[in-house]
């Protein structure tokens, strides 16, 4: 083999096995960081289940549009888990995936939902919180970073259910209002999530 030949296949073998290395480097998580983002996995999968919950309902009613904001939501929430699923994987940790519990929201009114959805996404908020509070406390400013965006979606997210119920009290109770508002609802379209990691 010539010296030429000997230097070009070191270099390939040194850049296969920088890249390697560059690619088993990373930054561990606190243990309760970890434990409480693998939770919020299933609870983000439990949220996409309760809200196919609330489209499937609206859709028996009658109100097709209101069904498919529920259905977006539901991407919605799907695609907040596969981000958290990402980021552990980005730091060498294991998911566990545990089973989905189905949704027990009792619906026996247009508005049920609407209540069901805001306290719900209350309860999301808190979670989230908690391990914001938890990557504080180990000083894991990365999962902080990583918790910003969901910090303010959760805001977005308690905004827009606190809307729906109020535009179905103005208007949920004439069919003519209901009507428009189904429209409204029937145009809101699936967006992929701004965060990309």
């Amino acid at each position: 083999q010539s010296l030429a030949g000997g230097f070009t296949s070191l270099f390939l073998w040194y850049n296969g096995f920088s890249r390697k290395c560059k690619k088993e480097v990373f930054f561990m998580l606190d243990n309760k960081v970890k434990e409480l983002l693998n939770t919020q996995i299933n609870k983000e999968l439990y949220s996409a289940y309760l809200y196919l919950q609330f489209a499937n309902y609206y859709e028996d009613e009658g109100l097709s549009g209101f069904s498919n904001w529920y259905t977006v939501q539901a991407q919605e929430e799907r695609d907040h888990a596969m981000l958290m699923l990402k980021y552990m994987q980005m730091h060498g940790e294991s998911v566990t995936l545990e089973a989905i519990d189905k949704p027990d929201a009792v619906l026996s009114s247009n508005i049920d939902p609407l209540k069901a959805g805001l306290k719900h996404e209350q309860y999301v908020t808190g979670l989230i919180n908690t391990i914001y509070g938890a990557a504080y406390d180990a000083k894991d400013f990365g999962t902080m970073q990583f918790l910003d965006w969901f910090v303010k979606e959760q805001v977005e997210e308690e905004n827009n259910a606190s809307t729906l119920i109020k535009k179905m009290e103005m208007f949920g109770t004439d069919a003519k209002g209901l009507y428009m508002l189904d429209q409204e609802l029937a145009a809101r379209v699936y967006a992929a999530p701004s965060l990309v990691l």
